[in-house]
């Protein structure tokens, strides 16, 4: 692992680090980016997304039941203090060792209780030479849990997508990085605010970024 920046004594062993996850082959998750459901919360239909929430026991991931996920107006002021509801990730996905070892990576850099929830987003966002994508629609934002990784599956013929990570809204970003395939950004939560600049297509042709967004709490419900 590549610490960006010193641990503290603090409650959270960490505040960022970025790693490349080894045990992980990106191309056995591109299949699972094809022909997902539209975020139905989102305008202009560019964001396509599902969500399943797991716990670990062992070396073994299980998925809970479905849920839904909320957050308040306070950290999301887009669609905050709504009841969203998304379509489970893939059961063929869930399946896969490369899945696995993802949660597994993310549980373990960031220390979780054994018993702790991880929510896991798959989500992609198109543009097209007419339209940018907005990987965070909501802006400069937190996410309302302890903590945050962002995993880099794709990039297809775009620009932009930059992360940036802040320690206030206005002020400068402590940390600016476009993701790489196969690249790990974990965040505590509570320390930083995140945001992911708008995409563009590099040609004339339909453009995609590819994540999964993990969170712990899960922030979903029953």
């Amino acid at each position: 692992m590549q610490e960006l920046l010193g641990s503290t004594e603090l409650e959270y062993a960490f505040l960022f680090t970025l790693r490349k996850v080894n045990s992980i082959n990106v191309e056995g998750f591109k299949v699972f980016f094809n022909n997902m459901p539209v975020d139905p919360y989102i305008k202009g239909n560019y964001r396509s997304r599902r969500l399943s929430r797991f716990i670990i026991s062992g070396e073994q991931i299980i998925k809970l039941p479905h849920g839904y996920l909320f957050q308040s107006k306070k950290y999301n002021p887009l669609v905050g203090d709504v009841k969203r509801e998304f379509t489970e990730l893939d059961d063929a996905l869930i399946k896969l060792d490369i899945f696995k070892n993802l949660v597994l990576a993310f549980s373990d850099s960031c220390k979780l209780h054994p018993e702790a929830e991880i929510g896991v987003h798959q989500i992609r966002t198109i543009c097209t030479p007419n339209n940018l994508g907005n990987p965070a629609p909501e802006g400069i934002h937190q996410d309302g849990t302890d903590f945050i990784g962002i995993f880099s599956v794709d990039r297809d013929n775009i620009q932009g997508g930059e992360t940036h990570l802040y320690t206030a809204k206005k002020e400068k970003p402590v940390f600016s990085k476009t993701l790489n395939p196969g690249e790990l950004l974990l965040v505590n939560d509570h320390d930083f605010f995140h945001f992911t600049t708008p995409i563009k297509p590099q040609n004339n042709v339909q453009g995609s970024r590819d994540v999964f967004v993990l969170t712990s709490p899960s922030l979903l419900s029953e």
